[in-house]
C-alpha cells in the first residue's frame, strides 16, 4: 500500500520517517514546555536588566505599580506584599518565587496561575533565565 499526501503524491520511505521524526520533535518540544524542562544553565544578569525594562511597563524594582514590586521577589510566597492588590488566584497559589517557578511564570503565567492578572509572557528561555538571573540580584 502506498501512503498518499496532500498533493496526490506518493511519500517516500524517507518522507514518511522525516514527518515521524517531526511529529515527534514536536510532541518532544511541547513535553518539555509543558514541564518545563527547558531553563537554561545560567542566566546573565546584565542582560536581563536591558531585558527587564519590558516588564517596567508594568512593574519597578522598589514601587507597585500595575504590577507588585519586584525588590525581593526571589525566595518570595507569591502574593504576599502586603500593600498590593493580587488576584484571589494568586494569593492562594501556594507558590515560592524560585528559578522553576520564575520560568514557568514567565512561559505563561495563566496557564501556571489560572485567573492570575499578570498576561506577560518571555518565550525565549535564555531571555527568561536572563531576567531571573537579574531578579535574583534585587535582594
Amino acid at each position: 500500500m502506498t501512503t498518499i499526501d496532500s498533493t496526490g503524491r506518493p511519500f517516500t520511505r524517507t518522507t514518511v520517517e522525516l514527518v515521524a521524526l517531526a511529529a515527534i520533535s514536536v510532541a518532544s518540544a511541547a513535553d518539555a514546555q509543558s514541564a518545563n524542562v527547558n531553563i537554561p544553565a545560567s542566566g546573565d544578569a546584565a542582560k536581563g536588566k536591558v531585558l527587564y525594562q519590558a516588564c517596567a511597563a508594568c512593574h519597578s524594582i522598589d514601587e507597585n505599580d500595575i504590577g507588585p514590586k519586584h525588590r525581593g521577589v526571589f525566595g518570595r510566597q507569591a502574593g504576599s506584599v502586603a500593600d498590593y492588590n493580587y488576584s484571589p488566584a494568586l494569593k492562594r497559589s501556594g507558590i515560592t518565587w524560585d528559578d522553576a517557578t520564575l520560568d514557568r511564570w514567565l512561559v505563561n503565567p495563566s496557564s501556571l496561575v489560572p485567573g492570575t492578572k499578570m498576561f506577560f509572557k518571555i518565550d525565549d528561555a535564555q531571555g527568561r533565565a536572563d531576567v531571573i538571573a537579574y531578579l535574583k540580584q534585587q535582594k
